[in-house]
C-alpha cells in the first residue's frame, strides 16, 4: 500500500529519528512512502524507507524535480505550492503525521476529506487522527485501518 508521511519541514533530531523509523518500518513491510519530497520529516522518512529497500514518491511544490531530497525515487513536480498538499494525501491509502505546522494541519484536513486512516505522532489533535506513541504503533494502525492492509499492491 502507499502511505503518505507528512510533517514539519524543519524538525528536531528526535523527530528526524522518529520519521526515519516510520519510513524504515514502512519500507521493510513493502509499503511505498508518499511525501512532499523536500526536507525535514519528508527527507527522514524517505531515508528510512530507502535504507530498507522501500520505494518513495515525492510530490513537490515547485516545478523542478531535482529539488527533491536525495532519497526520493520518483519526484513529481507540480508547480502548485502548498496546494500540492491535497495530492500528497490523495496518493496515499493512509497517512502518518509526525509533528508539523500549518502545512501539516492542512494535510490532516485533506486526510479527513479523502477519508484516509490517519495516525499521529506528536502532531495536531484533529478529528480523525488516531494519536499513537511509536512508529511501530503508527504503522500497525494504518495497516489495520486501510482497505487491503499489507496485501494491497503498492
Amino acid at each position: 500500500m502507499r502511505v503518505s508521511v507528512i510533517g514539519g519541514g524543519t524538525i528536531t533530531e528526535s523527530e528526524a529519528a522518529t520519521a526515519e523509523e516510520v519510513g524504515r518500518r514502512l519500507g521493510e513491510r513493502g509499503h511505498t512512502v508518499v511525501c512532499g519530497g523536500l526536507g525535514g520529516v519528508m527527507e527522514a522518512a524517505c531515508r528510512g524507507a530507502s535504507e530498507a529497500d522501500g520505494r518513495t514518491v515525492g510530490i513537490l511544490p515547485g516545478e523542478d524535480r531535482t529539488a527533491a531530497n536525495p532519497h526520493v525515487d520518483t519526484a513529481i513536480a507540480t508547480g502548485l505550492g502548498h496546494a500540492r498538499n491535497a495530492l500528497v494525501v490523495m496518493n496515499g491509502d493512509a497517512v502518518i503525521a509526525i509533528d508539523g505546522g500549518v502545512g501539516t494541519l492542512s494535510e490532516l484536513g485533506f486526510a479527513g476529506v479523502f477519508d484516509r486512516p490517519t495516525a499521529g505522532l506528536g502532531t495536531h489533535d484533529a478529528p480523525g487522527v488516531e494519536a499513537v506513541s511509536s512508529p511501530a504503533e503508527a504503522v500497525a494502525f494504518v495497516e489495520s485501518e486501510a482497505d487491503g492492509g499489507t496485501d494491497r499492491e503498492t
